[in-house]
């Protein structure tokens, strides 16, 4: 692949992954094995209140070729199939979910020096086709999303974006919703080895007047603990300590509050990923 700008669904990824990723109110358990093979087998529970769900996922990587399924416990199976310069400088990915056979999706990216394109088309009757675009370089990118429904003949969203990356920050503005929202994130990392860094995101959206300010960071206490914090303008607090109990085996503890109901008990979560 070519070292050119970032895909569009990338900019705004880093400070989105920072404030969002590994929070889980729910208790979570996961244990993944790995073969010299290329075979990956994962199994999930999860419990969410009084329901408790679970999945099984095979991942078997083989050249260029990536085969993944899943099976969950409401009999849903989903595979996804990935090929990676099946022509030079693209990656093909097709999906579908069963029983849902309207649910199949193609999706072509190709990669350039100076642009990345990517096409995604519904397999069925009707198909929703969305576009994306971004020129520029890895320091700097500009971008633009689409989206068509072929039935209804209409243009379902587009959205624009830009992102400016350096060595210690990284920083991304997105007008999305079909102009009814900004969204501005900035990501600054305190150290060389990027395992600590603050991040800021604000979000404005028109119609209602509405702006919602989340900061957060991540800071690894040693080689083997990392704590992340984050709180928005609304008052909902979110915490998380994540730590290598062995080696590749991770426990996650997160819990998340809304200090402008402190009157209520905190949700906790529990995850707990094994992977030898």
């Amino acid at each position: 692949m070519s070292k050119g700008p970032v895909l569009f669904a990338d900019i705004g990824k880093k400070a989105k992954d920072l404030l969002t990723k590994d929070y889980n109110s729910d208790q979570r358990l996961s244990v993944s094995t790995f073969s010299d093979a290329g075979v990956a087998l994962t199994s999930s529970a999860v419990k969410k209140g009084g329901l408790s769900t679970g999945d099984v996922a095979a991942l078997y990587m083989y050249k260029n070729t990536i085969f993944d399924v899943k099976i969950d416990t409401e009999s849903n199976i989903s595979t996804t199939l990935t090929f990676t310069d099946f022509l030079p400088s693209t990656k093909t990915i097709a999906s579908i979910k069963f029983p849902d056979y309207n649910s199949g999706k193609l999706e072509v990216q190709y990669f350039h020096d100076r642009a990345s394109f990517t096409t995604a088309v519904a397999l069925n009757q009707s198909p929703a086709i969305d576009v994306t675009a971004t020129i520029g370089s890895p320091t700097i990118a500009f971008g633009a999303e689409a989206g068509y429904d072929t039935t209804l003949g209409s243009f379902t969203k587009y959205t624009a974006g830009i992102s400016v990356t350096k060595p210690d920050s990284y920083a991304s503005m997105i007008l999305g919703d079909k102009g009814d929202s900004l969204r501005a994130s900035y990501v600054h990392h305190l150290d060389l080895l990027k395992k600590s860094a603050v991040a800021g995101e604000i979000t404005r959206r028109f119609s209602t007047n509405e702006n919602t300010l989340t900061i957060g960071g991540s800071f690894a206490v040693d080689h083997l603990t990392v704590v992340k914090a984050k709180l928005n303008n609304h008052g909902k607090l979110g915490a998380l300590v994540q730590h290598e109990v062995i080696p590749k085996s991770v426990l996650t503890i997160s819990s998340e509050v809304d200090t402008k109901a402190l009157d209520k008990s905190p949700r906790f979560g529990l995850a707990i990923a094994l992977k030898p």
